[in-house]
């Protein structure tokens, strides 16, 4: 799937942020996964990030955190000092593209939309697959005889990240054993000291 634009969207001051960032994790061949202002150590701007093949190192990190500094200076979204933090998604990753979807296609994932479907806006359960348009998650305990596929747009979804299993873990294991390039893949950020208020 060559799907590479995200569905989620920030809102308010993360979306203007999203804004200056993204064109440049793009020219570096980055795809931006998500913006977070967070009150940790007073303020910090959490940025997310990986690479085509959804890794992101160290020093991806690095590159990514020194182009990002002087735009974020030139821009002055946010009006008090911060942390600037560049990570990667970790483990139980944020879904934020079609292809996220599909390449996690068996694992749980927690999704919650922005309107209800059939009553409830919040669902559970593995991945089936997504025809780019929408996603299925197989719901567990379902009453007998009842269809246990919930189709859910994509467009409609709000937020949407992997749950942490076994399963998974032992998949991060396994990817991480078989390429020597990447680093422990749930530790990687890079933290840039507080930026200075105007």
């Amino acid at each position: 799937m060559n799907d590479t634009g995200r569905y989620i969207r920030e809102t308010g001051q993360e979306q203007r942020i999203a804004a200056i960032i993204e064109p440049i994790a793009r020219d570096l061949g980055f795809f931006l996964v998500r913006v977070k202002i967070l009150p940790d150590n007073g303020c910090t701007l959490q940025i997310m990030a990986e690479d085509e093949n959804g890794r992101f190192s160290i020093a991806d990190c690095q590159v990514l955190s020194q182009e990002l500094s002087p735009a974020l200076d030139v821009e002055d979204p946010i009006n008090k000092a911060y942390h600037l933090e560049v990570s990667s998604p970790g483990i139980d990753r944020p879904l934020v593209r079609a292809r996220d979807f599909e390449r996690w296609a068996g694992h749980e994932a927690r999704v919650e939309l922005a309107h209800m479907i059939n009553g409830r806006k919040r669902f559970r359960g593995a991945i089936k697959g997504t025809d780019g348009t929408s996603v299925t998650i197989i719901l567990p305990d379902v009453p007998e005889g009842a269809d246990p596929d919930a189709i859910l747009p994509l467009a409609d979804i709000a937020e949407a990240k992997l749950i942490l299993t076994d399963r998974l873990l032992e998949s991060a294991r396994h990817e991480q054993e078989n390429d020597a390039t990447l680093e422990n893949p749930d530790v990687e950020q890079f933290i840039q000291n507080p930026e200075e208020t105007n």
